[in-house]
């Protein structure tokens, strides 16, 4: 798929730089920094931020609201999915659940899951499909809400995510899933659907809740 493609490539190239001091785990930060203005010694000097997941309002498997308070000082993974799907789907959340299964236990640890097929999966759909994949919403979120907002936020995730007639099922989206530090920053994006990827997702996820 073209889009998902090129949205990979933006993410992989855009790359940015960051002191030893603020990336002690050693894996890079994604995204295109944002310069901003700002005043030094009486002078106004160019700086930059790193891109970050904007503030968000979604609603969860059990009627919870999930912002961005909910992630806050977490390290998460966040990916797009509908519970109808029977092509990627399946195979990203079995190899997620394996990733789930090691660090559920952890305080510190989130899973984001926005459905894209905001009119047929509900919150009663939604509390199905946790239950068909016996997880629990302390760490797993699944999650429904205004469609705009929902393909906005995949955009800031680097993540394709459209309604397509010529697509199974009637969406075009990345089997991608993204791992993100306790600053909403990515750090890694990973194809859902490869075991190995997957795996190595888990060593990374435990890089990050050991060193920041």
């Amino acid at each position: 798929m073209k889009p998902v493609f090129f949205i990979w490539m933006v993410a992989l190239l855009c790359i940015c730089c960051t002191s030893k001091n603020d990336n002690p785990s050693g894996l890079p930060v994604y995204g295109v920094k944002l310069p901003i203005e700002k005043e030094v010694n009486g002078k106004t000097v160019i700086d930059s931020l790193d891109h970050i997941i904007p503030p968000f309002t979604f609603v969860n498997q059990d009627s919870s609201t999930v912002t961005e308070k909910t992630v806050e000082g977490k390290i998460y993974l966040a990916d797009f999915f509908f519970t109808s799907c029977f092509t990627i789907c399946p195979k990203v959340k079995k190899n997620m659940k394996k990733v789930y299964e090691v660090f559920k236990d952890r305080p510190d640890f989130v899973i984001l899951s926005h459905s894209i097929d905001t009119r047929h999966d509900t919150v009663g759909r939604l509390a199905w499909y946790a239950n068909k994949f016996d997880i629990n919403s302390d760490t797993w979120h699944l999650l429904t809400g205004e469609k705009e907002a929902i393909y906005k936020i995949a955009y800031d995730y680097y993540i394709t995510a459209l309604e397509s007639d010529d697509a199974p099922g009637g969406f075009d989206h990345s089997g991608a899933v993204v791992l993100l530090d306790r600053k909403r920053r990515i750090r890694g994006m990973y194809d859902g659907t490869d075991p190995e990827r997957m795996e190595q997702l888990i060593k990374d996820t435990q890089l990050l809740l050991d060193k920041e």
